[in-house]
């Protein structure tokens, strides 16, 4: 998941911390742009903002054959798949007509009984897609069965949402930090920055740190304290702005020596604008749980 940007202004262009300094991301549902898997095992933690609370219905079932083919009906759902494949790749407005998606549909299956002729169906490689594909299909039709059965309320997202936007407080941070790998060596980055009004923290930063945000001058852009690890959060909240920790800060990635650059109001998004993304984002976690029963309860070796 995504560290939370949860306000209206652009996006700094500057790096958050690096992924070792990341807290559990609290906020991370309001970001996150998730989309259901194709197969279980890959379920990924994001999906699109306009993703639906519940999952979506099965589409119809069309019994009228599309056309026979040397024999071979066609059966009229082909055409459903057709279509959405196609919409799915943007294709123009006359790629969707009826009459484009029986072509479609037809040449198909000409191809397909080509193939079979020349025995290509035999083939290992295509045996095995074949079977694989069959896999995905199944596991997307058992995720979708899940969401069916187990919908998102409107009253779970607005609960998350209210939770979220509690942590998140009133105000983001803009802070640079030197992360080293001992206390002596944090100690010796703030007596260069104390002895001399030229050694610059953004330098120190490329030459010392070892997060990832040392390219950047320690730069970590704009940061919610509560998706930080706490001891790095406090020290930060405490400071003024332009100054630099006057100890070094021990977390578990190392030492660290951090300047508050600046301070502003958290313009924290509306429910409407982004109830999709939490709904979504609780979905995966449904997923999420689903995937680790069964696997809590299957042999594999």
């Amino acid at each position: 998941m995504r560290n939370l940007r949860a306000h209206s202004h652009s996006e700094t262009t500057t790096p958050t911390l690096g992924e070792p300094m990341k807290h559990t991301r609290l906020l991370s549902l309001l970001i996150a742009c998730c989309t259901l898997p194709v197969h279980a095992a890959d379920a990924p933690a994001t999906t699109p903002a306009a993703a639906p609370v519940a999952a979506p219905a099965a589409a119809p079932v069309a019994t009228k054959p599309l056309a026979v083919v040397n024999g071979e009906a066609v059966p009229g759902m082909y055409a459903n798949f057709i279509r959405q494949n196609r919409i799915k790749r943007n294709m123009p407005p006359e790629a969707l007509t009826d009459e484009a998606i029986k072509e479609g549909a037809v040449t198909a299956v000409l191809l397909s009984q080509e193939a079979v002729k020349k025995g290509l169906d035999k083939d290992p490689t295509v045996a095995a897609a074949l079977e694989f594909q069959k896999m995905e299909l199944l596991g997307r039709a058992a995720l979708e069965d899940y969401l069916r059965a187990h919908p998102i309320k409107e009253e779970t997202v607005k609960a998350e949402y209210a939770n979220a936007k509690e942590k998140a407080g009133e105000t983001e941070y803009r802070a640079r930090h030197i992360l080293v790998n001992s206390e002596k060596e944090a100690k010796d980055v703030i007596a260069k920055l104390n002895a001399s009004k030229k050694a610059k923290f953004e330098d120190l930063a490329k030459k010392s740190s070892k997060d990832t945000s040392a390219g950047n001058g320690g730069d970590l852009g704009w940061v919610l304290p509560a998706n930080l690890v706490p001891e790095f959060a406090q020290t930060m909240v405490g400071l003024k702005k332009g100054e630099v920790t006057k100890n070094p800060v021990q977390t578990r990635f190392g030492w660290h020596v951090i300047r508050l650059e600046e301070t502003r109001k958290l313009d924290f998004p509306d429910y409407e604008k982004i109830k999709n993304r939490i709904a979504g984002q609780l979905q995966q976690q449904q997923i999420g749980k689903l995937v680790k029963e069964l696997a809590a309860t299957a042999k594999i070796e």
